[in-house]
C-alpha cells in the first residue's frame, strides 16, 4: 500500500466525517495475508473467522465500490482478482473459497457453489474510477466464459435461472419453494447489460450486441413472470413459474437492473416508504413487515437491515432519478449506523455491524448464534461510510475516462471532497457560503468536465482548468 492520504469529507454533520474518516483507519486490520494470518499490504481484504479466512463473491464485488477512493491506498480489484485465477476450466467460479487452501467452500444449500453474477458491474465501475482499459481486455475472456457456464448450468427453457436462493447469502431468508429467485436473475440481467458495455468500451461490436440482447431477453422474461400488478412486487417464482407470496428485499433488485418501467418502479418504490412493508424506521428491512415471520430483532434475513442491500437499493433508486429520495435514505440509514458505534446509554460499547435492528438503534440479533451480526465488519459498512457518502450525501458521480466530475446537490450546505486523486490528477470541490453568495471552490491539476445540478433547477457543464478557481452559484 501507498502511503497517501486518503481524500477529505466536509460535511455540516462532524459525526459523518468522523465515522468516514475512521473506516479507511480500521480497514487496514483486515488486509491479512491467510497463511500466516499477519496483516499485511499483500494480503487480502478478509475477514477472520474461526481461524479461517474465507473469501465471499458478492463481498469482493461490493467492496470494491468504496476501495476505489482510497487513493489506490488499497487495491480495490484484489479479492476480485484471487476469484478470476480460481476459475476452473468448466468457466466455474465459486461463491467461496478458503483463501488459506484456495480451494471453493460448498455446502449442501448450494452445492454448486454458484453466487450474484456481478462481476462485469464491478468491472464497470473500476474502469470508471481508473481508466484501466487493458484490464477489461484481459478479463472480459473470463467473464465470458463464467457467463456461458452460467447459462450452460443454470438457464432453463423459459429463459430464467433456477438455482438455490440460497445463492445470494441470505441464508435464513423465508423464501421455501423457490426455484427461480427474483435476485439472481436481476443479477443475471445487471452482468449482461455491464457486459454490453464493457464491449462498447472494447469496440467490440459483436460482444455488445450479444450481451444487449440477452438482457432485453432476461428483462422481458422478468417482467412477464415476476411482477405482480396486485402487490406492486417482483416476486420469485416456484418450480411451476408460479409468483410465491412472500416479499423480501431481493424483489428490489429490479430496480438496479432497470427492468420496471415508470408507472412499475413508482408501484415498487413506494414499498420502501410503506410502513406495512418495507418503510421501517431504519431503512430497509430484508423481510416486508407484513410477513407471518418477520422479526423487530432482525433474526438474520427475517427483517435485519444489511448496509450491502442498502447500497444495491439506493444504487437502483438513481437509475430512476429518485435523487432527493436516495440522499435521505442514506442519511437515515447513516445516523442509525452512527448509533449503533456510539450507543445513547452509553453504558454499551458500540461497533460497526454486518447488520442491524429495522425499527430501532442498535445491532440486529440471531438466536443461538454468536458470531451475528459480525462485529466491525468493514466489509460492507464501508459502502455505507465511504461510498454513500462521497456518492449520495455529498452527491458526487465521477468518470475518469469520461473526465467527467457530475455534482448533484439537493440542499445548499457546507460540504465538498478534497485531494481526491483521479489517477494522476488530485481534485478538490467545496461549496462554501461566502459573503458573495453561495460559492463552489475547486482545485485541479488537469482540465476535467464539471456538471452541477442545484436543486433540480439548475444545470450546468463548465470545463474545470487545472489550478485553482471558484464559481457563485447565482451567476449560474
Amino acid at each position: 500500500m501507498n502511503k497517501r492520504d486518503f481524500p477529505k469529507i466536509h460535511f455540516y454533520d462532524q459525526d459523518f466525517v468522523d465515522i468516514y474518516d475512521k473506516t479507511w483507519n480500521w480497514l487496514a486490520d483486515y488486509w491479512i495475508t491467510p497463511q500466516s494470518g499477519e496483516v499485511s499490504p499483500d494480503g487480502y481484504f478478509v475477514y477472520p473467522q474461526d481461524g479461517d479466512y474465507i473469501l465471499d463473491q458478492t463481498e469482493a464485488v461490493f467492496a470494491s465500490f468504496f476501495l476505489v477512493y482510497s487513493n489506490r491506498n488499497y487495491p480495490a480489484n484484489k479479492n476480485i482478482d484471487f476469484f478470476y485465477d480460481r476459475q476452473e476450466d468448466s468457466g466455474a467460479i465459486r461463491w467461496r473459497y478458503n483463501a488459506k487452501n484456495k480451494k471453493p467452500v460448498l455446502d449442501k444449500t448450494n452445492p454448486e457453489g454458484v453466487g450474484l453474477p456481478l462481476f462485469a458491474w464491478a468491472e464497470f465501475n473500476l474502469y470508471h474510477k481508473s481508466a484501466n482499459k487493458r484490464r477489461i481486455k484481459e478479463v472480459m475472456p473470463i467473464l465470458q466464459k463464467y457467463m456461458d457456464w452460467l447459462e450452460k448450468n443454470f438457464k432453463q427453457e423459459n429463459g430464467l435461472y433456477a438455482v438455490p436462493h440460497e445463492s445470494s447469502t441470505m441464508f435464513n431468508s423465508p423464501r421455501k419453494g423457490t426455484y427461480y429467485p427474483i435476485d439472481f436473475n436481476c443479477c443475471m440481467a445487471i452482468n449482461a447489460s455491464h457486459m454490453s458495455a464493457l464491449g462498447d468500451i472494447l469496440n467490440d461490436k459483436d460482444l455488445s450486441f450479444q450481451y444487449k440482447k440477452m438482457y432485453f431477453s432476461l428483462k422481458t422474461r422478468i417482467n412477464s413472470l415476476m411482477w405482480d400488478s396486485t402487490t406492486g412486487f417482483y416476486h420469485d417464482l416456484d418450480k411451476n413459474e408460479q409468483r410465491l407470496p412472500h416479499k423480501t428485499i431481493a424483489g428490489f433488485w429490479p430496480l438496479l437492473a432497470e427492468l420496471p418501467n415508470a408507472d412499475r418502479a413508482d408501484m415498487l418504490i413506494s414499498h420502501l416508504s410503506n410502513p406495512k412493508t418495507f418503510g421501517t424506521d431504519h431503512p430497509f428491512p430484508s423481510l416486508s413487515r407484513d410477513h407471518e415471520m418477520f422479526k423487530e430483532t432482525g433474526e438474520g434475513y427475517k427483517g435485519s437491515v444489511f448496509p450491502a442491500l442498502n447500497f444495491m437499493i439506493i444504487k437502483g433508486l438513481e437509475k430512476y432519478q429518485r435523487f432527493a429520495l436516495a440522499r435521505e435514505c442514506a442519511i437515515r440509514h447513516l445516523y442509525y449506523v452512527l448509533e449503533g458505534l456510539s450507543p445513547a446509554d452509553g453504558k454499551t460499547n458500540g461497533d460497526l455491524y454486518e447488520a442491524y435492528l429495522p425499527c430501532k438503534e442498535g445491532p440486529a440479533q440471531l438466536q443461538r448464534q454468536k458470531i451475528f451480526p459480525r462485529k466491525h465488519y468493514m466489509h460492507s459498512i464501508g459502502l455505507s461510510t465511504i461510498a454513500l457518502m462521497i456518492e449520495n450525501v455529498i452527491g458526487l458521480n465521477i468518470s475518469l475516462p469520461r473526465k467527467t466530475v457530475d455534482w448533484v446537490i439537493p440542499n445548499l450546505e457546507i460540504m465538498g471532497i478534497e485531494k481526491l486523486s483521479l489517477k494522476r490528477n488530485l481534485i478538490t470541490i467545496l461549496s462554501n457560503k461566502s459573503s458573495r453568495g453561495w460559492e463552489i471552490q475547486m482545485e485541479s491539476e488537469k482540465l476535467y468536465y464539471f456538471t452541477i445540478n442545484i436543486l433540480d433547477q439548475k444545470k450546468k457543464t463548465l470545463p474545470i482548468p487545472s489550478g485553482k478557481c471558484s464559481m457563485l452559484i447565482d451567476k449560474l
